[in-house]
């Protein structure tokens, strides 16, 4: 179990993983309660002094403008709780919305939002005694913020909708009393600060985050591997060729090939006067495209952090000069960008990983056996496992067009501009599967290719990452039932076993 003590606006990447990856049990920093305090009692002051704000005494989006007495405040947020839980899909899994609360309570922590200590109290209860809100999955558009997901999740709070608790899914009053978890009732404000904020899209865009530099670590590994199978070429990772375009990433990526590639191998050694003048730009241009990529994802992984630690309620609370503020943090767009960014490299490593999954079992380009296998013709060896990866890679293309570039007027035109935060986030999932397929498939034909290669060998390094696969996947000397074979590597790679092999300094969240 990940203890973790927060410091709200100070949560890191590396926490932020365990947190996906781990049960976790928080404690909230005692320097968090004054600030809380002090916002909450702003709050009260407007109540009793019956000054109008919005969304403490009034409606709700074009109903701002409609007065709500006094007596009818812990209904009105309620109400907008209940009315606002309309979310449909599948319930998002348990990790994400561990994510997800954690991100909520960071940012009611800073102060800013009016809430009661308690209510942030029984949100860090959902997460330690692991009660997980169902949440489904479709229905916000990343502005203002994600209201029907979060909506989800305070109806909880309230003894509505239903949870996870124990492997079953209960309704909630159930759920809670068996994990010793009373309901509350919530005051002015309360709701609609558990529902303003761009939580459900920052916890998916963090995910996305994570798969991609899983992804990235597997994919240097194998691209490592294919340029020993196929006899490519070290020169192109000479870091001169990199250090006078000026790209850190690029740079930053061709130490890792030449790390793991080491200057030069048995393999290596068996070519050094061959007739190949250059190689294809799958195994030459590596560092360029994968530097492109990891570009991406650092500046995805700055802001992603930034939101995580950031204040996306409205109004906001600035209890130092007495104003209350109706602004728009809420509005996902920086989410929605980070995600499209994401996306892209998600994609691209996939379609590079295929390209050089295609080099791999052409014989004329590789000069190995056709497919990867001795016998063609009675065998068919890698032949449907580089169309698999052309179709997931294909797929990814469609996947991977922007989200952030769409909008539908939401709440009678008076939410005229939306994000679509959520779906550009969420999706990165799919893609993600899908180049965990790629690369997977890629291991495996890199590997074989490798073997082919016997008695030469490649670096101690790359050496030591084939040991992984070999361990789990044996020599494909006939055809037999592969997607078992495809699955295994898959799980190498989405569980980040290559992760290691990658200098932790250069990666966002290692």
């Amino acid at each position: 179990m990940f203890k973790l003590k927060l410091v709200p606006g100070k949560l890191t990447l590396q926490d932020i993983r365990r947190v996906k990856n781990e049960q976790t049990f928080i404690t909230l920093d005692k320097s968090a309660e004054a600030k809380i305090k002090a916002s909450n009692e702003t709050i009260l002051d407007i109540v009793q002094k019956e000054q109008t704000v919005y969304g403490v005494n009034t409606g709700f989006g074009l109903l701002a403008n409609t007065k709500i007495a006094k007596e009818d405040l812990e209904a009105l947020q309620e109400k907008i709780v209940l009315s606002h839980s309309a979310g449909i899909g599948d319930y998002i899994s348990n990790a994400s919305v561990r994510l997800m609360i954690l991100l909520k309570i960071n940012s009611l922590s800073l102060g800013f939002s009016g809430i009661r200590l308690k209510v942030i109290n029984a949100l860090i209860d959902l997460i330690n005694k692991e009660v997980y809100p169902c949440v489904p999955k479709k229905g916000s558009v990343g502005a203002s913020g994600d209201l029907a997901p979060l909506a989800h999740m305070a109806a909880i709070l309230l003894g509505f909708g239903y949870v996870r608790y124990k492997g079953e899914i209960l309704p909630t009053k159930k759920g809670l009393e068996k994990a010793g978890i009373s309901t509350i009732i919530l005051g002015a404000k309360e709701g609609l600060a558990l529902l303003n904020g761009t939580q459900l899209s920052t916890a998916f865009a963090l995910e996305g985050l994570f798969y991609a530099e899983d992804l990235f670590a597997s994919a240097i590994v194998a691209g490592c591997m294919t340029t020993e199978a196929v006899l490519g070429s070290r020169a192109p990772f000479d870091k001169r060729v990199h250090e006078i375009r000026g790209h850190q990433t690029q740079i930053d990526t061709a130490s890792m090939y030449l790390d793991l590639l080491g200057k030069q191998s048995e393999i290596s050694l068996t070519h050094v006067n061959c007739d190949k003048v250059q190689d294809p730009y799958s195994i030459r241009c590596q560092p360029q495209v994968m530097g492109a990529c990891l570009s991406q994802i650092r500046n995805s992984a700055d802001t992603l952090l930034t939101e995580a630690n950031g204040v996306t309620d409205n109004p906001l609370i600035f209890v130092d000069e007495g104003d209350v503020i109706s602004g728009g943090n809420f509005h996902a767009e920086p989410i929605a960008f980070a995600s499209d960014n994401l996306a892209l490299a998600i994609a691209e490593i996939g379609a590079l990983s295929e390209r050089r999954m295609a080099l791999l079992v052409d014989k004329h380009l590789s000069s190995l056996p056709a497919f990867l296998v001795n016998n063609g013709g009675i065998n068919s060896g890698f032949m449907i496992a580089q169309v698999t990866s052309a179709a997931l890679a294909s797929e990814n293309k469609c996947l991977a067009h922007p989200s952030s570039v769409d909008s539908l007027p939401t709440s009678a035109n008076q939410e005229d501009h939306v994000s679509m935060a959520t779906y550009a986030s969420r999706r990165l999932a799919d893609m993600a599967e899908n180049t965990a397929g790629i690369v997977g498939i890629e291991l495996l034909a890199a590997v074989q290719g490798m073997d082919f290669r016997a008695p030469h060998k490649s670096s101690k390094k790359t050496e030591d990452a084939k040991k992984i696969i070999r361990k789990e996947v044996k020599f494909y000397d006939e055809d037999r039932y592969f997607t078992d074979d495809i699955q295994k590597a898959i799980k190498i790679v989405r569980g980040g076993v290559y992760n290691g092999f990658i200098k932790s300094s250069l990666m966002p969240s290692f």
